[in-house]
């Protein structure tokens, strides 16, 4: 990249190796399933996460729609973070156009959702109510600093889902951010899970697609919302064969990103004027606000970074998000740092 980016991981730009095997990958007409680079990445996919299936999609935000219109019927309810991606930026897809209703419930700290408060918003037999046909969990759980839900919570909530014959549906858009930091097996990560979604663009730096696995009866259910929505694609092999690339590579070497946000995050912590609690620098994001007495706001100081062809993004006032991805490097870090130290009073 011709500049230092650290808004989101959504940045990323197509490796090299990437941009090559678009230009010669082999393809057909998905809608027909004659798509071969299509098939090979959704059948990997889904040995990848321990699944019978996958299906390819256009975004993180549709294959979360897909999931849940399959999962559930209009008036149907799922339950889910009050501070998870689905409840706050996906533009209230399953409410407008699956008529799905939401039960939202505090995200912790640490990711996870109440354990108590799951048992107890799961409806009973009543005919005033809707009735719960899915519980949602997101992992990493980007509001919150990016933070791995570990398996054994996981496991958990599939257990209580079980009990209950509803389904458990896991927003993995970062899923292997989280197993890389609990140095699990993203396939035992999400066992307990009938369907999940993650990601291929991101940290992984394909250009666009992510994908959703589950059992051949849910994907074949998928597959017909996703031609609802609209996302039945024909040749689109020319993405998927990035996918495969971020797949089969990308996901491999997601340590280096957290260790240049820790380097990040330490650095930080070192400067008077900032906030930050390193205990919840987990994978590749970095969570920190200005001290309000220091004399610039957030969105001041993200103008002035751009002196420095750097880009940043504040969240408020005095807050901000970074992400690190394949193309911050470790003199990136040095860079930023010195930059924010010139720049603050």
């Amino acid at each position: 990249m011709d500049y230092i980016d650290l808004r989101s991981d959504t940045v990323s730009w197509p490796t090299p190796d990437m941009r090559e095997a678009m230009a010669n990958a082999v393809v057909g007409d998905d809608v027909y399933d004659e798509d071969p680079t299509v098939n090979e990445l959704q059948e990997k996919a889904a040995r990848r996460l321990g699944k019978e299936a996958g299906l390819f999609v256009a975004s993180g935000t549709m294959g979360n729609l897909v999931a849940i219109l399959a999962h559930c019927g209009r008036g149907d309810e799922v339950i889910l973070g009050d501070r998870s991606h689905t409840y706050l930026y996906e533009a209230g897809g399953i409410s407008v156009l699956g008529g799905v209703h939401s039960c939202q419930l505090p995200v912790q700290p640490d990711g996870t959702l109440p354990l108590d408060l799951i048992r107890g918003a799961i409806r009973p037999d009543n005919l005033h109510m809707p009735i719960t046909r899915l519980i949602a969990l997101e992992n990493t759980q980007g509001t919150v600093g990016g933070i791995p839900v570990p398996k054994r919570y996981v496991d958990t909530v599939g257990a209580i889902a079980q009990e209950h014959g509803i389904a458990l549906h896991i927003d993995g858009a970062r899923i292997f951010n989280a197993a890389t930091a609990l140095d699990c097996d993203p396939k035992d990560l999400v066992a307990a899970a009938d369907s999940v979604m993650f990601c291929l663009s991101k940290g992984l730096c394909a250009p666009v697609g992510s994908m959703l696995v589950g059992s051949h009866d849910f994907i074949a259910k998928a597959k017909r919302v996703r031609k609802l929505v609209g996302g039945a694609m024909r040749q689109a092999g020319i993405l998927a064969a990035a996918g495969l690339i971020a797949l089969e590579k990308m996901t491999l070497r997601l340590a280096d990103d957290h260790a240049t946000a820790r380097m990040l995050a330490e650095g930080l912590a070192e400067i008077p004027q900032i906030e930050i609690d390193l205990a919840h620098v987990q994978t590749n994001m970095v969570f920190f606000s200005l001290r309000a007495d220091t004399g610039i706001s957030a969105p001041e100081l993200a103008e002035r970074l751009k002196a420095y062809n750097i880009r940043v993004r504040a969240g408020g006032q005095h807050g901000f998000r970074f992400v690190t991805h394949y193309w911050i490097r470790p003199e990136h870090i040095t860079q930023v740092l010195e930059a924010i130290n010139k720049e603050l009073p």
